[in-house]
């Protein structure tokens, strides 16, 4: 989308696309494309951090089948049990994304 400035200049409004910098991955190469694609969504349409996290859990709920945690923030620690082939840890922009799936 692009917006006109005063003066009739096209300025574009786009939300800038950040690159993520995966730190911890068990997933495919494709499920992982996809986390990072649905977590610039989020990004790109909230700011709080749980509205991300919620965002980007009820994505991959609704497509790849409950249940998913995401956790969304700049310090946290954690230690997880996840399914096989079902778990990133990545940074996107300044944020640190967690997903994973459990039984």
């Amino acid at each position: 989308m692009s917006g006109i400035k005063e003066g009739g200049d096209v300025v574009d409004t786009k939300p800038e696309k950040l690159e993520a910098q995966i730190k911890s991955v068990d997933m495919s190469e494709d499920m992982q494309q996809e986390a990072v694609e649905v977590a610039q969504e989020a990004m790109d349409k909230f700011t709080v951090e749980k509205e991300i996290a919620h965002h980007i859990k009820r994505t991959f709920d609704e497509r790849k089948g409950a249940t998913w945690h995401c956790i969304v923030g700049r310090n946290f620690g954690s230690f997880v049990t996840h399914e096989t082939k079902h778990f990133i840890y990545f940074y996107l922009g300044h944020a640190a994304i967690l997903l994973f799936k459990t039984q």
